[in-house]
């Protein structure tokens, strides 16, 4: 048994430092940003190329085409490089485009790995400059006519919130936001949850505070439910698109 183990963390360890993305990592290849990343069983993180920690050493590396793949290691993401951050992704390609919908103006823009951010407005102008700020070290492509089609089934899913989305995400927060944000995915269409619930719901109930937070980071508007959650007394709070659009959203949920 100790021989077929040690026979396979030999073979583990070549067929990482044989791999030509491995070379990239200990280069610390800032182009490959956005396109790799790769966990430390060790110090238990996640990290992008171009970290500046001390190079590990490759029996202990497992490498990723995605983020979701780094992240489902169950690591927590690097915090010398912030792999989960929004300045991952140096010279990553993200397409947008801008639609309109019953709320107002729309934008829709998809990294490699699926939709990045859904963004809700008043108008398509401030929404690329929203969207700029968020991905700033990222190039911003106007989508052609085939990602327009992708624009018209979120733009459904708005208008239809109880359908079904089907489309991948790329959903980029830190690991105490991804466990808020998991927790809104739960809540059913039509039901309204509490900061304090979504909080124990989590495992952390004194991070009502932080729940707020987390919501208010969301990029992904109506994919990730952040409307549902409202103040103890049942009242309405703060919304990052407006409060009349999240009293709208749920009374569209209301009636399906």
């Amino acid at each position: 048994m100790t021989a077929a183990l040690t026979k396979t963390a030999t073979s583990t360890t070549a067929s990482v430092a044989d791999d030509p993305r491995w070379a990239r990592i200990a280069a610390r290849d800032t182009t490959a940003d956005g396109h790799l990343w790769y966990s430390v069983t060790t110090s238990g993180v996640y990290c992008r190329p171009s970290c500046p920690s001390r190079l590990a050493n490759p029996k202990n590396v497992q490498l990723h085409d995605s983020l979701e793949s780094a992240r489902a290691t169950g690591l927590r993401p690097c915090r010398r490089c912030n792999p989960d951050g929004v300045s991952d992704g140096v010279h990553e390609e993200i397409r947008f485009a801008v639609g309109q919908t019953s709320l107002g103006a729309i934008l829709v823009a998809s990294s490699t790995n699926g939709i990045a951010a859904i963004l809700l407005g008043d108008e398509p102008d401030e929404l690329v400059r929203n969207l700029q700020d968020r991905f700033s070290n990222a190039r911003l492509i106007g989508a052609d006519r085939d990602y327009e089609k992708l624009v018209a089934r979120v733009v459904a899913f708005v208008e239809a919130p109880g359908s079904a989305l089907n489309l991948p995400l790329d959903v980029r927060g830190t690991a105490f936001q991804r466990r808020v944000w998991h927790a809104l995915q739960q809540i059913p269409v039509g039901k309204k949850v509490t900061y304090a619930e979504v909080a124990r719901r989590i495992g952390s109930p004194t991070a009502v505070r932080a729940v707020a937070g987390a919501c208010a980071a969301n990029r992904l508007a109506v994919a990730i439910p952040c409307h549902r959650v409202v103040r103890h007394d049942g009242s309405l709070s703060g919304y990052a698109w407006g409060v009349e659009r999240k009293r709208e959203l749920i009374r569209k949920e209301a009636l399906t």
